[in-house]
């Protein structure tokens, strides 16, 4: 019975077993006659002395298990050995200087490789083997530094931030077993290049289009295949696709009138002039608009000066991603766009089609109307409801306003999904758009060519594809092709191979949420054995 379910204390003598308080004690000997020398390996018979330790073991029945376990202490007979004398080990239970039994410090580590200190400290109470969080961190410490093989066939390389915008590291992906095979502490092209000259074996190594992982992989691995990830390619066409889209933001506006204003009878009609809406600005103003339209002037008289991108940044005090969007912008009018008119539509808006419904049906009141939309998921305020019914009380007829044109981002949205995911409103728009704008009409089949290249796998087309579209006039889509052209090699194999990043940036999201695990205070260390070792 005891070697079945213990079979880590089979080679014990069990004198006593008893409770005490919450816990369960067991007074135990060992049996063997001899004992091998931890520093030399010396076996030796000679005992010098014994002593009682205790070792806390796993939970037996949801108790705390404690053994009292004799050990003796042996003389060394190897006179050259450091060691005098040493105390006697049991193989499976015991190692020397440890408070805890093999199988409970395998149970803890695995615990605090899974939930870290905080949360796995919270779950050893509930297994009646509760110890402190940092014995739980100690315990990933004292776990040998996880040394990679060789290199896999197909390699995905990602960065991942240890401190958002000032440190970033990078993770090694074996993309053919979706396991982690490394992680750097920096995100730098002599990293990735020494880590590839150590394992010559890889042969395809899929990446995103950062340029430091592009020249690491070159150096380091010069015969592999580099493959650009599909994802951010289309990323990329999605951003010049929404730069195309606001720069013809005009016949947005045009699409507003494709539905005419629907009038309604009110059921309970007073005369009364109607009220009308004022008309909307074409031109936002404000702070915003004003420092925005300032900032713009003074990029591109720092641009018209010969500066680079990166100095502006400096000297402006402005992330570079801001700057290159305010450079892209041919006038500060694009960066003011929230949607075709300039203006942020009103939540209400979007329930006033269910809300003249209802009124034609006889409910006009307006907080039993609010009740109705709040169901619906309307998260404004009340007062928005009596705002847009107050002019239907007073008028015979009632001319709802237009609906609002669609927005840049909506309109991007019809150019980037599939055709058959449109709701036929939004295909008549897109119809209707294409019609009226011939450089929409070309960058639409520019985009439907390219996905079919990415869902095909047909690469073989992406030459042409970009021949074709430098002889149109889309300057936002010709900067999107002359950073393919830098990467072409990689971005022809991404469109060809069936192999992506997808697996990597599984793993960066299950880096950040290590990351949050351990409240952001994880060493690259820690964090390293916590990704390699954890299963």
């Amino acid at each position: 019975m005891l070697a079945v379910l213990f079979p880590h204390l089979s080679g014990l003598q069990i004198d006593q077993v008893y409770r005490s308080g919450r816990s369960i004690r067991i007074r135990a000997r060992t049996r063997a006659s001899q004992a091998v020398c931890s520093r030399c390996g010396m076996v030796s018979q000679r005992v010098h002395s014994s002593y009682e330790r205790r070792v806390c073991d796993s939970a037996v029945g949801g108790q705390e298990m404690v053994l009292h376990l004799r050990v003796r202490r042996f003389r060394c007979g190897n006179h050259g050995c450091t060691a005098k004398t040493f105390a006697e080990q049991v193989p499976g239970l015991t190692v020397r200087y440890g408070r805890y039994s093999v199988p409970l410090r395998t149970l803890l580590q695995t615990i605090a490789l899974a939930l870290g200190g905080r949360a796995g400290a919270r779950l050893t109470c509930r297994l009646a083997t509760a110890v402190n969080r940092m014995t739980l961190i100690r315990l990933i410490r004292s776990l040998p530094d996880p040394q990679p093989g060789e290199g896999p066939q197909v390699l995905g390389v990602d960065d991942f931030a240890l401190r958002r915008s000032r440190t970033y590291g990078t993770i090694l992906i074996d993309i053919t077993a979706s396991r982690p095979v490394d992680v750097l502490p920096e995100r730098s092209a002599d990293a990735l290049a020494a880590w590839l000259r150590d394992r010559p074996g890889v042969e395809i190594i899929c990446r995103d289009r950062a340029g430091c992982y592009a020249d690491g992989a070159a150096r380091g691995a010069p015969q592999a295949i580099q493959v650009a990830d599909r994802w951010h390619m289309w990323r990329n066409l999605g951003d010049a696709v929404e730069r195309t889209v606001t720069k013809h933001r005009a016949h947005l506006r045009d699409l507003s009138v494709v539905t005419p204003p629907v009038e309604v009878t009110a059921p309970a009609p007073v005369t009364a002039p109607p009220t009308g809406e004022p008309a909307r600005s074409e031109r936002r103003s404000g702070r915003v608009a004003e420092r925005t339209r300032q900032r713009h002037a003074l990029i591109h008289q720092l641009l018209a000066q010969g500066r680079d991108l990166r100095a502006i940044a400096r000297e402006l005090n402005l992330a570079r991603n801001t700057v290159r969007r305010f450079a892209r912008a041919s006038s500060p009018e694009e960066l003011l766009v929230h949607t075709g008119t300039g203006q942020r539509p009103k939540m209400i808006e979007e329930y006033a089609g269910y809300l003249r419904q209802r009124w034609e049906e006889g409910c006009t009141n307006a907080e039993h109307l609010f009740q109705e939309v709040k169901a619906m998921g309307y998260r404004g305020k009340a007062t928005m409801v009596r705002q847009l019914v107050r002019p239907w009380r007073s008028q015979t007829t009632i001319a709802l306003p237009p609906p609002s044109p669609p927005t840049v981002r909506q309109a991007t949205g019809w150019f980037l999904r599939h055709p058959e995911t449109l709701e036929s409103d939004e295909h008549q728009h897109l119809q209707a758009l294409t019609a009226a704008c011939p450089a929409l009409a070309a960058l639409r089949e520019h985009v439907r060519t390219f996905a079919q290249m990415m869902m095909r796998l047909t690469g073989e087309g992406l030459e042409q594809w970009m021949k074709r579209v430098q002889a149109d006039d889309l300057p936002e889509l010709h900067s999107f092709v002359t950073g393919l052209r830098r990467d072409f090699d990689a971005a022809k194999a991404g469109l060809t191979l069936p192999h992506s990043s997808g697996k990597v940036e599984g793993h960066v999201n299950r880096v950040k949420m290590l990351k949050r695990q351990m409240y952001g205070r994880a060493n690259p260390d820690l964090l390293r054995k916590r990704v390699l070792l954890a299963d």
